[in-house]
């Protein structure tokens, strides 16, 4: 009985606690009208600013029809002559990087096996680095897999719904423009 009632105890300590961090640090101020929103400031003090549109294409991008890879994002876009996201999806970067910058497709296979010996299709190539080809893919069993840090490899991997849309839109000759 002893065991239940010092663990009642603590229980109720930690709720007290979890409750008191949570309170406003005056409780004599009452309490805003339904509706009203206090403004929001940043940690530097100044007004802080809406989150950005994930889905919206980087405005570093440039113009025109172009696919869009965003390194830090880990997201494509295929964007259309007027500058509008057609589709963007997610994909799994490789080991080895592209530079940001502007590239073109130099190459494409319909179904090889990748540096990683994953049978993939759909790819489309744009970049070396580190004597590394750099390119997105996607595997044939659907998998989007971490890469092994060890390696060095440049598929950038999709799904495979995705690579058929990158596989469709991205010829040869076709503007990449990787961004930071």
């Amino acid at each position: 009985m002893a065991g239940l009632t010092a663990a009642a105890v603590a229980a109720v300590g930690f709720l007290a606690y979890q409750a008191s961090a949570s309170a406003p640090a005056d409780l004599s101020v009452k309490p805003r009208t339904p509706g009203a929103v206090a403004p929001s400031v940043s940690p530097s003090g100044g007004p802080k600013q809406p989150a950005p549109n994930p889905l919206a294409v980087p405005a570093s991008s440039g113009t025109g029809e172009r696919v869009v890879y965003a390194l830090s994002d880990r997201r494509v876009w295929l964007v259309d002559g007027k500058g509008k996201a057609s589709r963007t999806f997610t994909v799994m970067p490789s080991t080895v990087h592209p530079l940001p910058g502007a590239y073109t497709v130099t190459s494409r296979s319909g179904s090889v096996r990748g540096s990683d010996g994953v049978q993939i299709e759909h790819v489309v190539r744009f970049a070396t680095t580190e004597d590394v080809a750099i390119g997105f893919s996607a595997a044939v069993d659907g998998s989007t897999p971490t890469p092994d840090p060890s390696k060095k490899t440049g598929g950038i991997r999709m799904k495979r719904a995705d690579g058929d849309a990158l596989w469709t839109f991205a010829v040869i000759g076709a503007k990449v423009v990787v961004v930071a």
